[in-house]
Parts: structure tokens; sequence; C-alpha cells
């Protein structure tokens, strides 16, 4: 082997044991990262399970199914606030969902070029208003107008409807359970809208033109090429938005009413889990405070099952469509 062999051999050994190495640290700080992921959250769980205990250990499984609030007597229920944040977030999301996905339709299909990207802007801006923001423009701006203009003609019409009627009597005071779920509604638009609308973005061309082609409408285009390419990333927004709602503290502490009132209607003032945790936060000690952090808690085990049952959806149609292949 002549000199100039060896060297190049050399050169060619210590490139390849400089990549095992950096690789190997690669591999090694990736692994660390992701484990520290599940050292913190397993960490909170543990200190928030830690300093509830108390709670647990003074009212047991009746904390959950309890109404009852009385700070001065140390009698404490979660049942409203928990009522209370489950109302709301639904409502957020079956008013938020229908309006993201007519945004995001609007903007990859229909708007004209000169429009794609200012409404685009104008979702991404809206999404970086702080929560404090929504909450007092919903607490001095659209609950007086609500209250005066659209809750008369809701009680009048679906109060007096069957069933449902019950759910939309309350004092036409404007801060309540359905106004707090408005607010919420008009906070994740921008994001459940802008994860549509990348998702959507990602379509080949071809499908949908193809699509076209075939005499399809834009409907069917939607429903029949884009949702099913797509269905994991729309769900997934719909996730990230529904997580937003159910942790949301300032908007809906200004407009929910913070009322511990079990109430079957919609319009009366109500409370969820992080409007309580932010108004007496500071003002608890003792059972008081193992109370509220017993109600944390709580809504992480919330936000835990919900995206739980959001991934096991996601399974069950990545096998459906599997099988259907087959």
């Amino acid at each position: 082997m002549t000199t100039l062999e060896s060297t190049h051999a050399k050169v060619v050994k210590k490139t390849k044991n400089s990549g095992v190495l950096g690789d190997r640290i690669f591999k090694g700080t990736a692994f660390f990262f992701a484990a520290m992921v599940l050292v913190v959250l397993f960490g909170i769980m543990l200190l928030l399970l830690k300093e509830a205990w108390p709670t647990f250990a003074h009212f047991g499984f009746g904390f959950f199914y309890h109404s009852e609030w009385d700070v001065v007597n140390n009698k404490f229920g979660a049942l409203v606030p928990i009522v209370g944040t489950l109302v709301t977030s639904l409502i957020a999301i079956i008013i938020g969902v229908p309006v993201s996905f007519g945004i995001a339709i609007f903007i990859t299909l229909m708007a004209p070029t000169w429009m794609k990207r200012p409404v685009g802007i104008a979702i991404e801006l809206l999404a970086a208003v702080p929560s404090i923001i929504y909450g007092m423009w919903g607490l001095f701006y659209f609950a007086p107008w609500f209250a005066n203009s659209i809750q008369p003609m809701m009680t009048s019409t679906l109060g007096n409807a069957p069933i449902i009627g019950q759910f939309f009597q309350g004092p036409p005071i404007g801060v309540s359970i359905f106004t707090a779920g408005i607010v919420l509604a008009i906070m994740i638009i921008p994001f459940i809208a802008s994860v549509m609308r990348d998702m959507f973005e990602v379509v080949p061309t071809a499908l949908k033109e193809s699509a076209y082609a075939m005499g399809s409408t834009t409907w069917e285009v939607v429903w029949k090429v884009i949702l099913p390419y797509t269905k994991a990333g729309v769900i997934g927004g719909i996730m990230l938005g529904l997580g937003r709602a159910l942790g949301e503290t300032m908007a809906v502490a200004f407009v929910v009413g913070n009322s511990l009132e079990l109430n079957t209607g919609l319009f009366y003032p109500g409370a969820t889990i992080a409007s309580i945790m932010a108004n007496e936060f500071n003002e608890a000690s003792g059972l008081h405070m193992s109370s509220l952090i017993a109600l944390a808690l709580i809504l992480f085990i919330i936000t835990f099952l919900v995206l739980s049952i959001a991934k096991w959806f996601l399974l069950r149609l990545e096998k459906a469509q599997e099988g259907s292949k087959t």
C-alpha cells in the first residue's frame, strides 16, 4: 500500500469514527430531551397528587360529585367547576370547529390569490392576542351587547322549545356559561383554522384536479378527497383548540360570572376550574389550598383523557383505512 493510499484509509477511518461518535451524541441528546418531557410530566402529576391528597382523604370520592363550595366551613366539592369547564369547552368546540373549517376552506380553495395572504395573516394575528384582552373585550363590550340583543331572542325562541328549552334560560346580565363559551370559541378559532389551512394546503393538487375533472363539486372534493387525506391533522388541530379551551383562565374569569351554583340554564353565571383557581389561589390555605390543587389535578386528568381519546380515535381511523385498502 502506498503512502497516499494509507493516508486516505486513515482519513476515511477517522471520518467514520467521528460520524459514529456524532450519531451517538445526537441520539443520546434526543433521548435525554424526550425522557425529560416524561420526567417533568410525571413529576407534575406526583406533586399535584401529593398536595391534593388531604382533600381526597377528607372528602373521599364525594369531592368529585358534590356541588357545595363553602370556604368558611371548609366544605368543598368539584362538581360545579368540572361541569363549567366541560360545558364552556363544548360550546367553544361546537361553535369554533365549523367556523374554523369554513375559514380554512375559503383560504385554500375559494379565496382570490390577492386575498389569501392577508386573511391568513389576520387569523395568525388573532392567535397572538393576549387572553386578558379577549376577557376585557368580552366583559365590557360583548357581554352587554349579547344580554340586550341576542339573549332575549334566544330565550323567547329556543327557551320555549321542548327538552332543550331548559338550557336557554337565565337572567339577561351578559356574564354566563354561554358567554364564556362564545369567547373561548373566538379564542380557539385561529389555532384550529391555522392547522386546518396548513393541512389542506399539503393535499396534492393532482388529487383535487382529478376530482374536479370527474365532475365533483367543491363540497364533494372537500368531503371525499381533502378530509380523508388530512383527517389526522384536522383532528389534531381540533384537539389543540380543545386543550386551549379547557385550560383558559383569564378570559373565562372575566365573563363566566364566577358563581358556584349549579344551574341547567346556560345563561346563568357559572365557574370553571381555571377561573376558581385564578380567583381564590392568593387567599387560600390549608384544606382550601389543597382543594384548589385537587381541581388542578382533575383538569390535568381531563386533558390527558381528552388527548388519549383523540389518539385512540386516530388509531381506529388508521386501522379502518388500512382495512378498506386490503
